[in-house]
This record gives C-alpha cells, structure tokens and sequence, in this order.
C-alpha cells in the first residue's frame, strides 16, 4: 500500500511539473482578483472541508497554483507524518490544504513569501483546521498523529516542528 502510494505520488508530481512548465509559459502573474478568490477559498475549505462544491474549488486552486508563475508552494508529505498518520478517507482534503493555506499566506503577506518556516506553518495550521472540522463531523477520523500536531500548536510548539521537519525532511 505505502510503494502504491508513494508511486502515485511521485506520479502525480512529475505530472504537475511537466503541466507546471506548459501552463506557466502560457499565462502571466496571478491577477487581484484571482489572488483574493484563492485567499477566500483556502479560508472555506479551513472551515468547511465538505462544503457542496469543495470538490470543485480544490481542483480550480490546484490548477490555478500549476498555472500561475508567481506563487510557489514547497510539496513536502513529512509535515503531515506518514501515510498513516491520517484517516485515508480524509487524508486528501487535510494533506492539500497545507498547499492552499501556504499560498493564501503568501499572498496575505508578501513579505514573507521566501520564509519557508513561515509559509509552510500556516500550510500546516489550514491542515490542522481542516482536521479539526472533519472531526467535527466525522470523529472516526480521529489521528494520533494529528492530535499529536494540535497538541504542539496549542503550546506555541508547532513552528519549532515546522522548522525542524522543514530542513531535516524538506530539503
């Protein structure tokens, strides 16, 4: 199931790589208006991961973040732990949401677009709101892992894990 998995992701990187370069010679900048709905979209998603168009809105930003030549979002599965660590079920809508919150925080504040610490603890933090919401619902889901995750925020821990996992499992 793991090499399943890890084969499917690699997959899916190579693919957007390979559409990244097209799609990205293809078009300009992001525009106010795209950057304000990816930012209002990364925010319903934090809140509401089942949202009737959530399906939708994931696939519009994940292309839109191919497209788009000026905002750029490290992919790295180690903030989230193993595939284990999350409910496959959800594992999804939690593991892409650390991608949509990076970029709404890059384009909240775009000073500090090239601090990787930064950028991928509000990735981290969306996910972890994501979480919380399906376990709102959905309380199978339940993830020591993740609860592990919640823990570290709510003791001001979670940007050390962040920076830590970023420059020993993120290069």
């Amino acid at each position: 199931m793991k090499k399943s998995f890890l084969a499917t992701l690699a997959l899916m990187l190579v693919l957007i790589f390979a559409i990244d370069g097209l799609a990205q010679n293809q078009r300009g900048p992001s525009t106010p208006e795209e950057r304000e709905t990816a930012v209002k979209v990364a925010r319903l998603l934090e809140t509401d991961p089942f949202h009737k168009d959530a399906k939708k809105m994931r696939e519009w930003f994940l292309m839109w973040l191919i497209q788009v030549p000026d905002i750029h979002i490290e992919l790295c599965s180690a903030y989230l732990g193993s595939e284990k660590s999350t409910d496959k079920n959800y594992r999804s809508e939690i593991s892409e949401q650390i991608m949509f919150s990076s970029a709404a925080f890059i384009i909240e504040h775009p000073d500090q677009a090239n601090d990787r610490v930064a950028v991928n603890l509000a990735g981290v933090e969306g996910a972890l709101k994501v979480y919380e919401n399906v376990l709102a619902t959905k309380a199978k889901a339940r993830s020591d892992f993740l609860d592990s995750l919640l823990e570290k925020r709510n003791k001001g821990e979670l940007r050390g894990y962040v920076e830590e996992t970023a420059n020993t499992k993120c290069k």
